[in-house]
Order: C-alpha cells, then sequence, then structure tokens
C-alpha cells in the first residue's frame, strides 16, 4: 500500500502521483468542453440505492444531545446526481470517494476508491459509448503533450507489455455473443423466452442445470445473478480481458442492471455496457430507467436479496423514488473508477501504487 513510508522508498510514486493529478485534469477539461456542470453530493447518508451484489458502511451520526441517526457511506453519488437531474439540472459530472466494504486483498479493488460518475441527458447508452472512447482518446493526448518521452505516441501506451490502441474503432460485442463464443451458452439456454413474469423468464432452475453439467457448485439460496456470475467472471471475462484493443461489451441480461432500460427488442436484456482495457474493467453505464413503478419492485427484490444473503441491511432511497415520479428526463449515466484509469495510464498491476494510503 501506497503509504508515507512507501513513498520514501519509491520516487517512482511521486511520478504516478503527477501522471495521475493530469489525467483529472484532462477529465475536467473534456467534460468542462461539452458544457457539462461539475457537482459535489453528499458522502454520508440516511438511505441509498439496495445493490446486493455490494457490502456498504454504516455508521451512526450524533447530534448535539447525542442521540444517534443511522448513515451509510455512498457507493456511488448516482442518487444524488439523478435528484439534481429532476430538479432541473441538465448535463453533470463528479470526480468524488466511494466506499464499498469488503473490496480488500486485490489488485484493483479497494474500499475507498475514487470515482468519476457523469450523466448526460437525453441521450442513451450509445452516446456514453462515444464519451468513454472521445474521453479516453483526450487523456492519452492531454499525457502525450505534457510528457512525450513516458508517452510518445498521442493514441497508443504499452500496459503491462501489452500495447493498447485508442484509435477508433474499438471492439463492441455483446454479453450473449461474448457467452456463446467463450462459454458455449445462448440466452435461450438458460432463460424461459416466452413466459410472462421476470421470475419464470429467469429460472434459477434452468440455468442452474446448465451451470451444474459445467461443472459448477450451485447452492440452494443461489440466484440467476449468482450462477449466471460464476459462468461470466471464469469463462467470459478471461477472455474478454485478452482482447487488445479497448473492449465495449454491451446489452447484459437483466438481472444483472437493476437500474437499467430494458432493451426494446428484447426484455431479458438491459441497455448496459462496461468498458474494458488492458484486462481492466474501467467504466459501468445504462441507459437509465425512469420508471419509478419499476424501480421500486427492484428495490423490493433486492432488499430481499440482501436479506437472503445475510449482508448489511440498508434503507432504500424512497427519496429517489418519489424523484422518478416527479420524472427523470431520457438520460445515461456512466461510473469509471479513477484509480484503475490511474493504473492503465502509470502502467502499474496494483490498485494501491496509484493512491495514497493509510
Amino acid at each position: 500500500m501506497a503509504t508515507w513510508r512507501d513513498f520514501r522508498k519509491d520516487p517512482k510514486l511521486f511520478n504516478n502521483l503527477k501522471i495521475r493529478e493530469r489525467i483529472i485534469a484532462s477529465i475536467r477539461h473534456y467534460f468542462k468542453e461539452q458544457n457539462f456542470l461539475e457537482v459535489e453530493t453528499p458522502l454520508l447518508v440516511p438511505t441509498v440505492i439496495p445493490e446486493s451484489y455490494l457490502e456498504v458502511f454504516k455508521t451512526d451520526q450524533l447530534d448535539r444531545r447525542r442521540a444517534k441517526k443511522q448513515m451509510f457511506l455512498t457507493a456511488s453519488p448516482e442518487a444524488s446526481q439523478k435528484k439534481l437531474i429532476v430538479a432541473g439540472l441538465r448535463n453533470c459530472f463528479e470526480i468524488t470517494r466511494s466506499f464499498r466494504n469488503g473490496e480488500t486483498d486485490s489488485q484493483t479493488h479497494t474500499p475507498e476508491f475514487t470515482i468519476l460518475e457523469w450523466y448526460r441527458v437525453s441521450a442513451t447508452y450509445k452516446q456514453s459509448m462515444r464519451d468513454c472512447q472521445y474521453l479516453l482518446r483526450k487523456i492519452a493526448s492531454d499525457l502525450h503533450a505534457f510528457d512525450k518521452r513516458k508517452f510518445p505516441n498521442a493514441s497508443l501506451i504499452c500496459y503491462q507489455g501489452k500495447d493498447i490502441s485508442f484509435q477508433l474503432p474499438w471492439t463492441h460485442l455483446s454479453v450473449m455473443e461474448a457467452t456463446e463464443r467463450y462459454a458455449d451458452i445462448g440466452l435461450n439456454d438458460i432463460t424461459e423466452k416466452r413466459a410472462q413474469t421476470f421470475h419464470q423468464i429467469f429460472s434459477v432452475s434452468k440455468i442452474a442445470a446448465v451451470a451444474q453439467k459445467k461443472g459448477y457448485s450451485v447452492g440452494k439460496k443461489d440466484s440467476w445473478e449468482q450462477i449466471f456470475n460464476q459462468i461470466f467472471l471464469n469463462e467470459v471475462e478471461p477472455e474478454v480481458r485478452k482482447l487488445e484493443k479497448p473492449v465495449i461489451l454491451y446489452d447484459y441480461p437483466a438481472p444483472m442492471a437493476a437500474l437499467s432500460k430494458l432493451h426494446p427488442k428484447d426484455k431479458r436484456l438491459a441497455q448496459r455496457f462496461e468498458l474494458y482495457i488492458g484486462g481492466l474493467e474501467l467504466a459501468d453505464s445504462y441507459s437509465e430507467l425512469t420508471d419509478w413503478m419499476e424501480q421500486e419492485k427492484r428495490f423490493q427484490k433486492e432488499l430481499q436479496t440482501i436479506h437472503r444473503l445475510g449482508k448489511t441491511p440498508v434503507i432504500a432511497d424512497s427519496d429517489f423514488l418519489d424523484a422518478l415520479k416527479v420524472g427523470l428526463p431520457k438520460s445515461t449515466g456512466v461510473a469509471l473508477g479513477v484509480d484503475r484509469l490511474v493504473m492503465l495510464f502509470c502502467d502499474e498491476d496494483s490498485i494501491n501504487r496509484v493512491r495514497i494510503t493509510v
């Protein structure tokens, strides 16, 4: 971990901080050119968007009489930014800290990290794909102008011995195309296409049978998403990470996109994409769900899953649902891990070499 003692021993860590500073400056410049407003939203909140795939930090806030109020550290600024958009704000971005408990002992995860989150109104996730491409190309170009010896090419970098070109076009691959290619599983193999309810469409018994045939262990409490993730993380994602160009992996199964609009041509899929570069998962994006009733149903499903998995109980953000009732305009959002982005351009394989820790 990059503590003050590590900085005394390794001068390269200071160079990493300088590159980090330039990257953040480049991010701000890109969004200012796009007429986005930079915002700062709360890190300590009384309610959260329930997300069963992560663990939260819970704490007590004391008033002057030392009465306790339960609070949470935000896992992302998403809810706060969307409320601002409902209030009338248009395109906005934020560079802030986020917190996810339990994410230790990893080269690419840490419980406290820096996130870039932006929202573009009157757009879909396809525009967010273009934002990712133009933003990364701008950062590469700006770093070339900053230090031509370390970054000799304005559109090409080397990460962990692999040359990565930011020239367009990038690789675009749907999740189910990738799953068919690398795991030999089609969407019809793991869903009931003609079923009526969400639970019936995403039949746990059907995907469990496929997973068990492949040799995976399936628990009695495992959800459809958990079983799919076993296959995806073991067979699909490692192959996607090997691809040389930046990869946009899009149209995820609906259970893996709790805040996303469903795909108009197939309700089993959601308008979500993730960006991979050099083997690093960098960004996650949605065409944002605007239907408050559907969102409330998904909240309840996530709360039930959190309880079933024995994770930290949370209080769902009812104020966010109230905002959706007023009306969230058509929009798209992206969450991008700044620390991993710095890892990429600093050619580091550990997140703790590009950030200051205790």
